[in-house]
């Protein structure tokens, strides 16, 4: 039987920046814990080995790899986030997208009242909506 599902985000040297930023933002989220390497081990000392938080009560993991991979984020795999309301859209889209790349700006594309697709600046995408 399964144990567990998690989203797992892989990072390079920006993994605890990252979710500190994540669960700052994204309202009932926090950080269950972090793990980091320590000397001699194949990460850099200091920077994250596992990480585990939620979002708003979906599991994620996250890590520093030590690895550099050629390969990174795509936007073919995205957070989606269900705001409650267009101040907090536009609040969570505006903090996301600042420093990262607007992929579709927020608009009412006919499935929304109000809609945005963006990468963050560590390359995560997320798709922000409002019904």
């Amino acid at each position: 039987m399964t144990k567990s599902v998690a989203t797992f985000l892989m990072f390079t040297g920006r993994c605890e920046e990252a979710i500190n930023f994540y669960t700052s933002l994204i309202s009932n989220s926090k950080i269950e814990g972090i793990t980091k390497w320590g000397a001699g081990g194949p990460g850099k000392e200091g920077s994250v080995m596992r990480a585990a938080f939620t979002l708003n009560g979906a599991d994620f993991m996250a890590t520093d790899s030590p690895a550099v991979h050629a390969f990174d984020f795509t936007p073919s795999m995205s957070i989606f986030v269900e705001c409650d309301d267009e101040a907090e859209l536009d609040r969570v889209f505006a903090a996301l997208s600042e420093g990262g790349k607007t992929l579709m700006p927020l608009g009412n594309y006919g499935f929304s009242k109000k809609f945005g697709w963006c990468n963050d600046r560590f390359g995560v995408s997320w798709q922000i909506n409002w019904t």
